[in-house]
């Protein structure tokens, strides 16, 4: 799994634009939450062999950058979790999952076909 760094809100244009390509992923994680590391730990491991390679996966350190989190909540009309995966497709979000609840499987019923 190959993260890429969500550091601003400038960023989410950007990835509104380019979820309508393909499917993108947000994960926040917040660095001091053990349920959060355990989320982020799972995730990696299911994401490999999970046939998501053309899922491109961004990475929110929420604690650094909080009003990066509060912008996503705003923009895409979901309640703020942590550690919390939303799914993008086309502009909006259609899988949105927190804590242990975070499922590969799960996210992949709701890619766009």
């Amino acid at each position: 799994m190959n993260w890429h760094p969500l550091t601003s809100v400038e960023q989410l244009d950007n990835i509104i634009e380019e979820s309508k390509h393909t499917p993108v992923v947000i994960f926040k994680h917040s660095t001091s939450c053990s349920i959060s590391s355990t989320a982020k730990s799972r995730l990696e491991r299911q994401w490999d062999g999970a046939s998501v390679d053309h899922i491109k996966p961004y990475y929110l350190d929420l604690l650094r950058y909080r009003p990066v989190s509060n912008e996503i909540a705003e923009v895409f009309q979901v309640q703020h979790q942590s550690p919390q995966l939303l799914l993008i497709q086309d502009g909006m979000c259609t899988y949105d999952a927190s804590h242990l609840g975070i499922s590969i499987d799960s996210m992949k019923k709701s890619l766009a076909v």
